[in-house]
């Protein structure tokens, strides 16, 4: 039975919901970051340089960034929310397991950028969708916390597998073995769309959820959306610039022989569920303290890269926890903090709009840390911690503009 406004239950059905849809991205995630876990060593066995894994990397990322201002400002002119999303996870959840059908480094990259695309088609009206929900949980950061953290636990299993079977196999034994790893995705791949089409029957129109939108006092750009939004857009890209991509770190895995090559998605999976874990505090530290929450967890996570880049095994599975840790920060908050920001006839757009400035600063972060790095280690990791840490004045400023506007409403 759809969930309908006006019902006695519908903080449960908005739980449900959220559950739901967090199932989906379970398997979801499971397919995608197992397969994103072992891409790094996959490239370099096909003959790819550090700086092509750089840039294929943050080419991925700006089109699973970029994209979303398309597919955001459609969700929003169309109301087609759920149309645009399951196209999303139709061509994403193709192109994960055709991966094993790759013969060299550049068709893998285009598969890589072709999934990319898929999430940037279904995330903006998928993330509308969970922000009706949330205002019925009780919390913005909640609904996406805990959402985020059945996305995540599918990040740790699926990396997991994949390092199961390359343990197996034997994952020296050359790119047959990674192929075998990529074709097993396609059973969770399968699994998302079927939850999806469950989704979609139980849950035609999530909107009816959300009783009302935020009141929006600050004063508007041209675009509709307040200061307080681009503020917050400045410090999250320089934070998505300054995260040097796990294809990168992997790479250096590979290369240092820092980590052992079977070992690689497990560091990755340790990463996701430190990354999932988080997720839930995370919410829940944004839903009673704002914005301001950012400051420290920045700080924390530019710890990763002297870890990961300069130490031995111990220290980069430190490093890769860290690195989840921050991952997961932006993953859950991001989102959450954006909704009560933008009204929700505009919220689509704004995610789009959002999140495509975060993947231009993430793909020319990756281009410019993938070039850094073929040269030396120590430009690599200052050029990651100074990124970071150029975020938090804008932080803060998007933190006193929130609590002013909140004192004002």
């Amino acid at each position: 039975m759809a969930a309908t406004l006006g019902t006695r239950d519908t903080r449960s059905a908005a739980l449900r919901f959220v559950l739901l849809v967090g199932a989906m991205s379970f398997f979801a995630d499971f397919a995608y970051e197992g397969a994103r876990g072992i891409l790094g060593p996959y490239l370099a066995l096909l003959g790819a340089s550090g700086a092509a894994v750089g840039v294929v990397a943050g080419l991925g990322e700006l089109a699973g960034y970029g994209l979303r201002i398309v597919s955001g400002r459609l969700a929003d002119r169309t109301g087609l929310y759920w149309p645009i999303t399951i196209l999303g996870y139709v061509v994403q959840m193709t192109a994960v397991p055709a991966l094993a059908l790759a013969g060299s480094w550049p068709a893998a990259a285009t598969l890589l950028v072709l999934e990319r695309a898929g999430k940037a088609t279904r995330n903006p009206p998928r993330d509308v969708m969970l922000s009706h929900a949330g205002q019925q949980m009780g919390g913005y950061g909640w609904a996406f916390g805990l959402h985020e953290a059945l996305d995540q636990l599918g990040a740790l299993c699926g990396p997991l597998v994949m390092a199961i079977i390359l343990l197996r196999r034997g994952a020296e034994t050359g790119a047959s073995s990674y192929r075998v790893a990529f074709s097993v995705l396609l059973v969770p791949s399968l699994a998302t769309l079927a939850l999806l089409a469950v989704a979609r029957v139980l849950y035609p129109r999530p909107g009816e959820m959300e009783r009302r939108s935020p009141n929006i006092q600050e004063s508007r750009g041209t675009t509709g959306l307040p200061r307080v939004f681009w503020i917050y857009l400045m410090g999250a890209g320089l934070v998505g610039a300054g995260f040097a991509d796990f294809a990168l770190v992997a790479y250096h895995f590979q290369k240092a022989s820092s980590v052992p090559a079977a070992w690689i998605p497990i560091l990755y999976a340790v990463a996701m569920g430190v990354g999932g874990a988080g997720s839930l505090v995370f919410g829940r530290l944004f839903d009673l303290h704002g914005l301001r929450v950012l400051v420290p967890l920045t700080i924390f996570s530019a710890a990763f890269a002297p870890l990961v880049f300069f130490g031995g095994f111990w220290t980069a599975v430190a490093g890769a926890a860290v690195w989840g840790a921050g991952m997961g920060v932006h993953e859950s908050i991001v989102p959450a903090a954006v909704a009560p920001m933008v009204a929700a006839e505009r919220r689509a757009s704004a995610y789009g709009l959002f999140t495509a400035g975060y993947g231009v600063a993430w793909f020319a972060g990756s281009a410019l840390v993938g070039f850094l790095y073929d040269h030396s280690l120590a430009l690599t990791v200052g050029a990651c911690v100074t990124l970071e840490l150029a975020a938090i004045p804008f932080f803060l400023a998007a933190s006193s503009r929130s609590k002013a506007r909140q004192a004002a409403e």
